[in-house]
This record gives structure tokens, sequence and C-alpha cells, in this order.
């Protein structure tokens, strides 16, 4: 099966941007779930559609639009939504988790009038939305390769700040951690992942790959290192074992992609260990970021 992919350069693009995506979707799932924001993967994701729809409209009545990679505007309107994102947590200071449902809707709603105005679904959207194996170009792949060097890069820099205000924001605060800074450049990652990732697994089912490793590895990590590793290993499986499947079987990726977690999720929860997950609890950082 792997020969097969790696005889074609269409296939060999959708398995080298799956297996970046399986990377760099569950790291940043581990921050996001660890600070109860999982459900901003679903936002941005809609936003990232209205982006897709809005380009692939443009495409019919301008030039430019026509032969520009409407991933470019899928990021530019995901990042857009992230920072919407964070100015409304700022606004709604006592309610901050309403910042999602707001860009929620307006994402679907302003999709939902692109798509209408470009009169309707055509198969170029559909690939966006649920996936495609032979939808992921040498610019894409070249976009995405891009992207996970500048995210690694960025989570490295950033790697122990991320870690305080995840764990004890009021804490990482006083010890001089820009709290304003680090969210803004950790939601913008976000938006980036999501965009990148909409051509393997598709805009609706992205988030999922984000969530379902780090919830199947919760299950089995001792610590916080040990939850990032767990949550690669089984993204990786998730997504090469999704695009080897959607191949041979003419299957959407995005949705093999997503229930193959769920199996591997479902499994976690038989035969994972029972235990209350308490370094999650705010632990102490120094002791904690060891682990």
């Amino acid at each position: 099966m792997i020969e097969t992919f790696l005889r074609f350069d269409f296939l060999q693009y959708a398995l080298y941007t799956g297996m970046m995506i399986g990377l760099l979707a569950p790291i940043l799932g581990v921050f996001l779930v660890v600070r109860r924001m999982s459900l901003i993967a679903d936002a941005l994701s809609h936003i990232t559609l209205s982006g897709i729809a809005f380009s692939l409209l443009m495409g019919k009545y301008v030039g430019f639009f026509a032969g520009l990679n409407p991933l470019y505007m899928g990021m530019i309107f995901s990042v857009g939504g992230s920072l919407l994102i964070e100015q409304l947590r700022r606004v709604y200071t006592f309610y901050k988790e309403i910042a999602i449902p707001i860009i929620l809707s307006a994402g679907i709603g302003i999709g939902v009038i692109f798509i209408s105005l470009a009169n309707g679904f055509n198969n170029d959207l559909f690939n966006y939305l649920f996936g495609s194996v032979i939808a992921v170009t040498q610019s894409d792949f070249i976009t995405i390769s891009i992207i996970t060097v500048v995210i690694i890069v960025v989570l490295v820099l950033f790697y122990k700040e991320l870690f305080f205000l995840s764990f004890d924001e009021e804490q990482a605060v006083i010890s001089g951690v820009n709290r304003k800074l680090v969210n803004m450049i950790f939601v913008v990652l976000v938006a980036l992942v999501i965009a990148a990732a909409m051509r393997v697994v598709g805009i609706l089912l992205v988030s999922a790959l984000m969530t379902l490793p780090v919830a199947s590895a919760m299950r089995f990590a001792k610590g916080f290192k040990q939850l990032f590793f767990f949550s690669v290993i089984l993204g990786e499986i998730a997504v090469v074992g999704g695009l080897i499947a959607a191949f041979q079987l003419d299957l959407a990726p995005g949705g093999t992609i997503v229930m193959i977690s769920v199996v591997l999720l479902l499994l976690s929860i038989l035969f994972g260990r029972n235990r209350k997950i308490k370094w999650m609890r705010k632990p102490k950082p120094s002791s904690m970021i060891e682990q």
C-alpha cells in the first residue's frame, strides 16, 4: 500500500502533508484541551470555510482570484477570526467562552452567503469540506511545510509561556508572562493549522484531529510531555491509516481519519489506565515541566 503512495506525486503530497498535519494538530490540541478551549477549532474551521467560499466566489469574476490558491484566503479569514476571538474574550471578561459561539455563528452565516452567491456547492468546495487525497497540490505541500517549520519554531520559543498560561494563568502573569501577546500568537498558530489541514482532513472535521488523539493519550500519559508524545503517535496513526484506507476503499479521507481516531479513543477508554489525571490540576510548573 505504501508503495502505491510513493509511486505517484499527488499521493506523496497527500501523505507527507497528512503526516505534518498529524504532528501539528495534536500538539496544539494538547494546549487547547488543557486550556478548555477545544471548541475554538470548530469556530475557526467555519471561518476558514467562509474564506474558501469567498475565494471561489471571487474566482468567477476576478482573474487574480481565479489563479489564487483558496488556501491563502482561508488562512487570512482564519487568522482574522482568531484575532477577533481574542478581542471578544477581552470584551466579555467574565464570559470569555461566549467569544467562540459568536465567531462560529458568524463563520457559518458568512460562509452560507458566499456559497449561495456562488450558486451552491461545487466539487472544489466539497473537497475542502471533507478532504481529498487527490486534491493536495505541490503548492499546498510547500505552503504547509513552511507553516510546519514556523509553528514548531514558535512553539519551541514560547513553550514555557504557553505551559504556565495553560495551568496557572494568574501566576504566569505575576511572573511576567505577556498574556495578551502569547494568547494572540497561540490562536494564530491554531488558525494556521486549521487552514492547512483542510485539504487532507476537511474543514468540518479538522477539529476532531486536534482533540480526539489528545483525549485518547490522556488515558496513558503520566505527564505533560508524555501527553504530547502519545497524542502525536495516535494522530499520525489516524492520518496515515486514514489516507491509505480512503485511497484503497474510495472514501472521503477526512471521515476515515476521524473514524480511526474514534476507534483509537474507544480502545483507550476500554484498555487505558482508569486513573484520575491529577497532573492536570494546576501542578507546580517547575516540577511538571520536567515530566
